[in-house]
């Protein structure tokens, strides 16, 4: 069910979404085989923390608008992984860069008319939770990647700092 007034919801990837850096740990491009396994440059299968797919499928189909804020060096690898593990088809907003979250955010701010009290954002560096908490955006501290237990409790501060 949808949670009123919360829009958006953005998602860091490295750590957050799945466990590596994608500039450091595994090296782009990536392909998908047969057996629909994604391997990088060097054949090392590439994973990603289990509940992903199902929790923005999820987010998807109640409504929400998802995004992504990410600060890697490696844009093209990170859009590329996206893609091959069909998860772009989720995320209206793609902010993929080096740099602060704060950037990220006034983007995600002015693409969607959205204000960051509408938004809610999942990250596991807490310098970016501090500075994304202090734009009014409700932020949580992801400490072993995001799942559905995660994402329920995330919702569950937003409404309750929305009161």
């Amino acid at each position: 069910m949808k949670v009123e007034n919360l829009k958006i919801i953005v998602f860091d990837l490295d750590y957050t979404l799945w466990p590596f850096w994608i500039d450091t740990h595994v090296s782009p491009p990536f392909k998908k085989q047969s057996s629909n396994r994604i391997v990088d440059n060097y054949g090392a299968k590439v994973k990603y923390y289990p509940e992903v797919p199902e929790i923005l499928k999820n987010l998807q189909n109640q409504g929400y608008e998802l995004g992504i804020a990410s600060r890697t060096s490696e844009i093209q690898g990170a859009k590329q992984l996206l893609n091959l593990l069909g998860w772009d088809k989720y995320f209206t907003y793609w902010e993929i860069f080096p740099g602060s979250k704060v950037t990220h955010f006034n983007n995600i701010k002015k693409q969607s008319n959205c204000h960051f009290e509408e938004m809610l954002f999942f990250d596991d560096e807490n310098r970016n939770i501090t500075d994304i908490t202090r734009l009014g955006v409700v932020s949580i501290l992801v400490k072993n990647g995001v799942s559905k237990s995660v994402v329920e409790n995330g919702i569950q501060k937003y409404i309750g700092a929305r009161k």
